[in-house]
């Protein structure tokens, strides 16, 4: 007969001697009347390291953010969508097919956030059954009436009404606003802006309008039938399949999405804009914009089909959708969103036909259209890793700038982005990708686009074009239309080069920080030169690199370059050039995301000027020398030197400095002809704006006739600078005239040089342009507007002081974007000793919620909060 106490006695005895081997004490919790064991340190257990080290231990479980459990696959989405525009409302009826993803479902979890459900139902075959449903405003439970297996189809209909205003929050730097979907001055009532609806649904902000699993590693097909009043266009994702006219005064408009995407790439837009037809290999490729920005939106997105182009035979994957599509909106809360099939931009991408000969937002457009591939066909499976769509986005940008303007271009904006990075980087410090985040908004930071697409960048220089490109192509073929994680990029890597990259993703994606390069070079045999390195960053919190970089050097006009690995704390490499080098460039095109530091001398930067074929490097020398050496006179004749260069970003460079060292005007050659030629025919207009103030500087008298006749030239740039020349000039008896010549203008830069006169001079009786102005701009050229629009009432207060303070109160307490929000507020600082102003910033202030507004706020209030 088997004693039933016999195993907890032989336990017992075990425990009684493993604890007399380790110190540790066994006891048996008799109170509790059960043979419960309690295994206690008594070394350990109350120390306070221990407790510290398990509370993180299990915030670290706790706050872990993954991607999310798939308990139902989402398969298609059916939504009938109507809009109030009194109470800014969405009207809708969906209806959802889904079936269990592995394991057996009785409930169905969706997100509706901020829904008045109306009905919920399971469609069978004999009709509409009425599910029970448990809803929180932001979950939306149905009880199923039996349990589903993962070889059952449901469909589920919910009529609801979503309020997509209530417990909107203020987003992210990237994304402003999480209201989902916004209602554009829905009852008319402001002057100067259309009605409008759009969308904007990442991170997971389109659960704020229809019914769905809220998640990237999500997918499934759609349509959406859109009911608007007549004189509406409708815009979607996918085909627009038919229209109905309802008789009524208003249209149904029926788009049919065909291909699986992820819910938050589901876009709707209702507007009254113009069609600019286009095509990309007999693909419709179409613009839409307000009727004002018409023609100037045929140059704006006119290198579009060349971009689809560019990028399907870079990556060898065509174009993945039915059709591309991108429309401008107003106050939209982000520079861009890549909704599939069609891109929404902010409406700084409104121009007119003239201001659009400076468009600089092909950057812009060719960043979201990569998201087609990377991040649409391809989709990170969490917030975490988003960084495989951000990161591919903004190295797009590169990309398209060195087929289609250079290297040299490209290189600029791979230092700008890289020094963006930086700047954050100084008070940030975080893996890129991480799944310890509050939530979702916080990873769109310079770390998931900018670092990440400098990755990019060093991994495709490292593993040469034709590999990485292969990968890619191979990345994308794999995944097609599956959500992804960093280790699928890596493995793609992997299976195409043959090489094992754990070591690269390990320290770039997965860890924090970067390199900080110590390094100098030794010349003492010039044909085999020896380059010292030193990785200087904190090892604590930051990896020790092992980091491909390229040296390179010049002999006889002709470029050398090898590439060497750094792999410890501190190394020696010897260079074996062979020939006599008189300075070798360490990493002479910019493409190793690290901090660098030594000592190089003026010689050394004006070899590199003078020897350099890189725009970048000689750029960087040029700006070193200005910058360190500015006292020698060998140094401005070298600036003088970089009037002329290729690179246009060297001109620029060269005039800036020279503005800033009047000293060096005279030891210039032929300075002013120099200078006159550049305004007459750089073809870059920015250099030509240089040139124009910087002869304004000289003898703006001199130049009157001149800038008279620039004033008139087709671009904003140039005409702007040579108005304001002319207006800065007190010899030109005629300035009131010309200016009053330009007051119709709508355009910033020649607003701003009327502006600028206008207030130096204090001249009276403009108070109705300036207030007129402040209700057409919008955007960036307000936020530029704003503090000549203050300066002006408080130089002139009869001008109508009282009217600014109330509409820069109103800006800086409602504008939805946080930078008018903040250039209003300073603009209030103007009127600071007026009654009540400073209470009326105070109290903007403590109603602010976003973030980077309050802080500004805060610092400009900080002396009156320390007042009280």
């Amino acid at each position: 007969m088997k004693d039933w106490k016999s195993p907890l006695i032989l336990l017992l005895a075990a425990l009684v001697f493993w604890a007399c081997q380790s110190s540790k004490t066994v006891l048996v919790d008799q109170e509790r009347g059960e043979e419960e064991l309690l295994l206690l340190d008594t070394a350990s257990a109350k120390s306070p390291e221990r407790t510290e080290l398990i509370r993180l231990l299990e915030h670290k479980i706790e706050a872990y953010q993954g991607s999310r459990q798939r308990d139902f696959d989402l398969l298609h989405t059916a939504l009938d969508l109507r809009f109030d525009y009194e109470n800014e409302w969405v009207l809708g009826t969906a209806v959802l097919t889904l079936k269990p993803y592995f394991f057996p479902q009785k409930e169905l979890v969706l997100d509706a956030k901020d829904f008045e459900v109306h009905q919920y139902a399971l469609l069978t075959k004999d009709g509409e059954q009425a599910l029970n449903f448990r809803y929180n405003g932001k979950k939306l439970t149905a009880y199923l009436s039996q349990s589903f297996g993962r070889e059952d189809t449901i469909r589920v209909k919910i009529k609801y009404t979503a309020m997509p205003n209530e417990n909107a929050g203020s987003g992210s730097r990237a994304i402003t606003d999480t209201k989902g979907l916004y209602f554009i001055n829905p009852k008319g009532e402001e002057v100067n802006k259309p009605r409008q609806i759009w969308t904007q649904g990442e991170t997971e902000h389109n659960s704020k309008w229809y019914p769905t699993i809220d998640s990237p590693n999500e997918r499934g097909t759609q349509e959406i039938r859109l009911t608007v009043a007549s004189q509406f266009r409708t815009l979607s994702n996918g085909v627009l399949t038919s229209k109905t006219d309802n008789g009524d005064g208003t249209r149904t408009d029926h788009w049919v999405m065909d291909l699986p995407h992820a819910p938050y790439l589901a876009a709707v837009v209702v507007g009254d804009f113009v069609e600019i037809q286009d095509e990309w290999d007999g693909m419709q490729v179409n613009y839409y914009v307000e009727k004002a920005f018409e023609a100037g939106a045929k140059k704006v997105f006119a290198h579009t089909p060349e971009m689809i182009g560019f990028f399907s035979e870079l990556l060898g994957v065509r174009y993945p959708w039915q059709r591309y599509d991108q429309v401008v909106v107003r106050d939209f809360v982000s520079g861009a969103m890549e909704n599939t099939t069609i891109s929404i931009f902010m409406e700084e991408l409104n121009l007119t036909e003239r201001e659009a000969i400076d468009s600089e937002w092909d950057g812009i457009i060719a960043h979201e259209l990569f998201h087609q591939w990377f991040g649409n066909y391809v989709t990170n499976e969490s917030w975490a890793n988003l960084t495989l769509n951000e990161a591919f986005g903004n190295y797009a940008e590169y990309l398209w700038y060195e087929y289609k303007n250079g290297k040299d271009d490209a290189d600029m904006h791979q230092v700008s982005e890289m020094e963006q990075y930086f700047d954050e980087a100084r008070g940030k410090q975080v893996d890129l990708v991480r799944f310890y985040h509050e939530d979702g908004e916080d990873m769109f930071d310079s770390h998931s686009y900018a670092k990440g697409g400098r990755i990019l960048h060093m991994l495709r220089r490292h593993l040469g074009d034709e590999a990485f490109f292969a990968a890619l192509k191979y990345y994308l073929e794999k995944n097609a239309f599956r959500a992804v994680e960093v280790h699928d990029l890596r493995l793609a890597f992997e299976e195409v080069t043959g090489m094992d990259l754990n070591w690269y993703f390990n320290q770039w994606f997965l860890a924090s920080g970067h390199p900080i390069l110590e390094y100098e070079v030794d010349y003492s045999q010039p044909e085999n030169l020896l380059l010292t390195v030193a990785q200087r960053q904190d090892f604590t919190n930051t990896p020790l690199y092992k980091m491909p970089f390229k040296v390179s050097w010049y002999h006889e006009g002709k470029r050398h370059e090898k590439e060497l690995v750094l792999d410890k704390a501190w190394q020696q490499f010897a260079i074996e050039n062979q020939v006599p080098v008189a300075a070798l460039f360490v990493d002479e095109a910019k493409e190793i995301l690290a901090e660098k530091r030594s000592f190089r001398g003026k010689e050394h930067f004006i070899h590199q000027y003078r020897s350099s074929q890189l725009g970048v490097a000689r750029f960087e020398a040029l700006d070193s020398l200005s910058t360190y050496y500015a006292e020698d006179m060998d140094v401005a004749a070298l600036i003088g030197k970089g009037l002329e260069d290729e690179f246009w970003a060297i001109r620029e460079l060269a005039i800036m400095k020279i503005s800033q060292h009047p000293e060096w005007i005279l030891a210039i050659d032929q300075l002013e002809d120099r200078l006159y030629t550049i305004a007459e025919q750089d073809p870059k207009h920015t250099v030509r704006l240089g040139a124009i103030e910087l002869l304004s500087l000289i003898d703006g008298e001199k130049y009157a006739p001149a800038f008279l006749r620039w004033m008139n030239h087709p671009s904003y740039y140039v005409a702007g600078a040579a108005l304001g020349a002319y207006l800065e000039e007190e010899a030109n008896a005629n300035r009131d005239e010309i200016a009053e010549r330009f007051e119709e203008e709508r355009n910033i830069r020649i607003i701003v040089a009327l502006a600028d006169y206008y207030i130096s001079e204090e001249i009276s009786g403009k108070g109705d342009w300036f207030h007129e102005k402040l209700e057409q701009l919008s955007g960036q050229s307000l936020y530029y507007y704003l503090g000549y629009y203050g300066d002006y009432f408080a130089k002139l207060p009869q001008e109508g002081a009282p009217q600014a303070i109330e509409r820069l109160q109103n800006l800086a307490g409602n504008h939805r974007a946080n930078y008018v929000r903040i250039a209003a507020f300073m603009g209030l600082f103007a009127f600071i000793d007026e009654p009540e102003v400073v209470e009326k910033a105070k109290a903007i202030w403590t109603k602010e919620t976003d973030e980077m507004a309050k802080r500004y706020m805060e610092f400009f209030l900080s002396s009156y909060l320390e007042e009280n």
